[in-house]
């Protein structure tokens, strides 16, 4: 076996199998251990050669919105195409399952691979509702059975997290730049690995996160801690001042420049150069003598207005003197909204005095624990920053921490089944089904319909009934200028059905998808619920095998 064909190691997670990485934990024993046991039952019951349908999808939209964005779908593909329970796991189920499980099991278990099971689903990237199956797995029951927890995991969190993502891109606008900075706050390397990943399939423009850079070819950004400004006391500490010029080749004083720029700043800014931090322009002279093509300084050590601004300022007019432009601040704490205007008040005026016209466009970057509504409210203060970096909130999805993807059987041997319950929003919509989403005139998506596999699809400008699933009264005729069916073969036979879009595709895909919804769908207060529907053939069917399974009650 060659490395292209590892998909896993003791010594790393993530390894290449030809394609893109393979996480190592993804695999058959990463499941709860009634699959497990239940897998055992069914083999026990001879249920070998039954063949099942279930429906992965959601009951409600996150965040209160009204709409998802799915995704994971290809980290489910590589999982079935890797699936197999090596000889460690079979010694290992050996010694966990209860004791007088038959020895056949196990060489049944070490058997089974995912060749026989075929999936269907939306195209990753596509927004979703809640009700329509999102990943539809048909095959023999033990496998499809065995495969529900991992399909979950892989696309709960995705799911959510692209959509999360997707929320702050439309509060943010699309010319505010978005960078994810929460690895350290994450989940645990894998979900730091995750949120780097499907924060940038949602519509961030790149992660502080290295590793996830080198794993999927995501823009790595940063800028310098805090730990850097205050490592430096004086200027004194400085002991390297040297900068060749970018043009001449001439070694120059970058402090020097510095020190004079500053005394020439500190009138313009009204700022007097004794209230400034010497330690903290010494930091930003050693940093731009590192990185004099990409100086971008954090300003809020000490203080954004009296400190912070003049330094960065003359330091950024030094390298101005060597042939470098800097590239802009951070600020990570304080009055963002103030905070950012005064900077941007300050470059103007740079710019104006010292004849420098890029300092109008220094990029003001803003962190400090921001969130949708933060955001929300600096739009409306009218900000003036270029890009937020967003950590905590963003990955630990603070405001909802989880979807709720579910894993229904709804067709056993070709019999539907259906799961009843008081609470009517989880009761199973039977039968395997296929999904179509209808388009208005006007070219938004008006409505997603399911339908039972045996009907015909709806026809565009033909007029089509669509029901509530539960409430009789709610109907609706709908004619359709475009009709999309939502689901394509993704696994048969063994192999992966469709070529598979790069990360930059999928990322793609979700803003295409996001613009076929209305405004109204989008907002993000009180957003109008986007309508999800059944045939009439279908509502029959799932009331008459509603009525045929739920008990009749006696009065006495």
């Amino acid at each position: 076996m060659n490395d292209r064909e590892l998909s896993c190691s003791a010594g790393g997670q993530f390894m290449d199998r030809g394609r893109m990485n393979q996480n190592g934990v993804v695999q058959p024993l990463l499941t709860d251990l009634y699959q497990i046991t239940m897998a055992y039952a069914y083999w026990k019951s001879d249920k070998t050669d039954d063949t099942a349908v279930f429906d992965l999808f959601f009951r409600n939209n996150p965040f209160h919105g009204e709409f998802t964005i799915f995704a994971g779908l290809e980290e489910c593909l590589k999982f079935l195409d890797s699936f197999h329970y090596s000889q460690s796991d079979i010694e290992y189920l050996k010694q966990t399952l209860p004791e007088g499980i038959e020895h056949e099991f196990f060489e049944y278990l070490g058997n089974l691979t995912a060749r026989d099971v075929t999936l269907y689903a939306i195209d990753e990237g596509t927004v979703a509702f809640p009700r329509v199956p999102i990943i539809k797995i048909e095959g023999p029951l033990i496998i499809v059975q065995l495969l529900e927890t991992t399909l979950l995991t892989l696309v709960n969190y995705a799911s959510l997290m692209a959509t999360n993502a997707a929320r702050y891109r439309m509060v943010a606008g699309k010319h505010v730049k978005l960078l994810e900075f929460g690895l350290r706050r994450a989940q645990g390397p894998d979900g730091g690995l995750s949120a780097s990943k499907y924060s940038y399939t949602g519509g961030f423009d790149g992660t502080s996160n290295v590793l996830a850079g080198k794993l999927f070819n995501i823009p790595v950004k940063g800028t310098h801690a805090h730990a850097y400004i205050t490592s430096f006391s004086s200027i004194g500490e400085l002991k390297t001042r040297l900068l060749k010029h970018k043009q001449t080749g001439i070694m120059e004083d970058l402090l020097e420049h510095a020190i004079r720029h500053r005394a020439m700043l500190s009138h313009l800014l009204d700022v007097s150069t004794e209230e400034s931090s010497e330690g903290e322009l010494a930091a930003m002279v050693s940093y731009a003598i590192a990185f004099p093509d990409g100086f971008m300084a954090l300003v809020d050590t000490y203080d954004v207005k009296r400190s912070g601004l003049l330094n960065f300022s003359a330091v950024a007019l030094a390298l101005n003197d060597l042939g470098y432009h800097a590239l802009g601040i951070r600020i990570d704490s304080g009055d963002l909204a103030y905070l950012s205007c005064l900077a941007r008040e300050s470059f103007e005026k740079v710019a104006e005095r010292f004849k420098v016209p890029w300092f109008n466009k220094l990029t003001i970057v803003a962190s400090n624990d921001i969130n949708e509504d933060t955001i929300l409210s600096l739009n409306e203060q009218g900000h003036k920053i270029d890009c937020f970096g967003i950590g905590t909130h963003l990955v630990t999805c603070q405001r909802q921490p989880a979807l709720g993807c579910v894993y229904k059987l709804v067709e056993i041997n070709g019999q539907p089944r259906i799961k009843l319950s008081q609470d009517v929003e989880k009761v199973t919509m039977p039968g395997n089904k296929n999904a179509y989403r209808l388009y208005s005139a006007d070219g938004h998506a008006l409505i997603d319909l399911l339908q039972k596999v045996s009907e015909p699809p709806p026809a565009v400008s033909q007029k089509v009934l669509c029901r509530h699933p539960f409430q009789e009264s709610k109907r609706a005729y709908v004619i359709p200028s475009h009709v999309e069916s939502l689901y394509k073969v993704y696994w048969k036979s063994g192999k992966i059905c469709q070529q598979l879009p790069t990360l930059e595709q999928v990322r793609e895909k979700v803003q295409i998808s996001l613009k076929t919804l209305r405004n109204d769908h989008k907002r993000t207060l009180n957003p109008t619920p986007y309508k999800v529907a059944v045939s009439d053939n279908l509502y029959n069917f799932i009331h008459d095998l509603w009525l045929q399974n739920a008990p009749i009650g006696e009065l006495s």
